[in-house]
């Protein structure tokens, strides 16, 4: 990008093009060594020139015989070149609203009407240098997001997460609807990111919103966006998430949370490709592909009456099933090493790695939060510990099992079969009596025993209840 020519200190290159010598005289004295100047009296050569060289900015002149400024505008967009090509600045001795107006749609930066101050061309190449540099940013942005969502770059090893990427490799490449399903924190949007990164529609949007998030009043407008006047305090038009999604992807998060009334309209924006916005009388076509997902089992949903049978098929045509954390241990050591490099950049920490003990912790561990919380768990010890390395010692209790009576008696080296069964029995009653508040009777009933039996063990143990 041109902005690259500045950090080289290599001159930014201008082409001037203008009928009249003298304004290629002024300006080239106007600017500094900083710009290498170009100059041409036709907007024929001006085309020949910006095909056959690189020019990072172009000051043309409206008003030329036979090739006009907004002809050399108009060709250059039509040659494909005005995206990453040349910014245009226009000029203009007999300058009107209505032709800057042209220029402005034909795709130029700015206009500057004549005679101009040798302050004004410089402040607007100025300002020109500096939105291209901003542009290059996002560029580079852009690219890193791209990178950072294919499926390669998603920390997984396992069988079944290798079939997951498999299926939507395939599929990518289509605008078909998919239903991503699995447990909460398994990582479904990242999933559908990879999707809509990997698909031809990386260069438009990626819209998400979460359908059990917001009221049901607001969703519509979310979705749909309305129209001036449609309610009190709609005093402008307002596009919904599907026009903002329009050549991209739509991620439809916790969809079985969806009301039944927008399930309607959902399955016929689906059928028709079209939406309505709230208090129109006309359709708007969009071009969307709509990833869905949900910890729901929306077949159980649908024989419930709970979600719409219509609307399950039209998500359902491609299912996506992400496997919870438990069931693929073998990508536990791999998302450890990233996670900890993560939580190092984040909080300049310099914790090195996790000992075996520890890992094997991790690995029996259940994971009911799944990778989310993994990730929270690296956290967490790397944070806290004191060491290097964090060992088993740093892991949180639940993971350990420092406070699960079963565990504790395991862990404890007595084989004696009595006294492991007492430190059970003494952490059930006391969970008990915790849990009713102290009432017996109640944890009596809990714990299976009788009244009496209770009593006797409460006195036993010397538990104060």
């Amino acid at each position: 990008m041109k902005s690259n020519a500045k950090k080289d200190k290599t001159p930014v290159q201008v082409l001037i093009v203008d009928d009249e010598p003298e304004y290629g005289d002024l300006i080239r004295a106007m600017l500094d060594s900083s710009y290498e100047t170009t100059f041409c009296e036709k907007g024929e050569d001006a085309l020949d020139l910006l095909f056959t060289r690189k020019f990072d900015f172009v000051l043309c002149d409206v008003q030329m015989p036979e090739v006009s400024g907004v002809d050399v505008l108009n060709r250059v967009r039509e040659a494909g070149l005005s995206e990453h090509g040349p910014t245009f600045v226009m000029m203009s001795a007999f300058g009107t609203l209505d032709t800057a107006l042209e220029c402005l749609k034909a795709g130029a930066y700015d206009y500057i009407s004549k005679p101009f101050k040798r302050d004004e061309i410089r402040l607007t190449l100025a300002k020109a240098v500096e939105r291209e540099r901003l542009r290059g940013r996002v560029h580079e942005l852009e690219d890193e997001l791209k990178d950072t969502y294919h499926f390669e770059n998603i920390v997984a090893r396992s069988e079944k997460m290798n079939e997951v990427f498999s299926v939507l490799r395939k599929v990518a490449g289509y605008t078909t609807t998919v239903l991503i399903t699995g447990e909460s924190g398994t990582g479904k949007e990242l999933i559908a990111r990879a999707l809509h990164y990997t698909s031809p529609r990386s260069n438009k949007k990626f819209v998400a919103i979460n359908c059990g998030a917001i009221p049901e009043n607001l969703l519509e407008s979310e979705l749909f966006g309305y129209v001036r006047g449609a309610f009190t305090d709609a005093i402008k038009d307002k596009k919904g998430l599907f026009e903002e999604a329009h050549g991209g992807t739509l991620f439809l998060d916790e969809i079985g949370e969806l009301p039944v009334g927008l399930q309607v309209k959902l399955l016929r924006v689906l059928q028709e490709k079209e939406i309505r916005r709230i208090g129109a009388v006309q359709t708007t076509s969009v071009d969307v592909r709509v990833v869905a997902a949900t910890v729901r089992d929306l077949a159980s949903d649908v024989k419930e009456a709970k979600f719409r049978e219509d609307l399950f098929y039209r998500l359902n045509v491609i299912p996506v099933q992400i496997p919870p954390l438990r069931d693929r241990p073998e990508d536990i050591p791999l998302l450890l090493e990233h996670f900890l490099r993560r939580t190092n950049l984040k909080n300049n920490t310099s914790t090195e790695g996790f000992s075996k003990d520890a890992v094997r912790e991790l690995i029996a561990y259940n994971w009911k939060g799944n990778v989310r919380e993994l990730e929270n768990v690296v956290e967490h010890c790397s944070l806290l510990s004191e060491h290097n390395v964090i060992g088993r010692d740093d892991l949180p209790n639940r993971i350990t099992g420092r406070n699960d009576p079963k565990k504790l008696a395991v862990l404890s080296g007595d084989l004696s079969i009595k006294k492991a069964m007492r430190m059970v029995e003494e952490s059930l009653i006391r969970k008990a009596l915790q849990k009713t508040g102290g009432n017996r009777t109640q944890s009596a009933k809990l714990l299976e025993i009788s009244h009496r039996a209770l009593l006797y063990k409460i006195k036993d143990y010397g538990i104060d209840a």
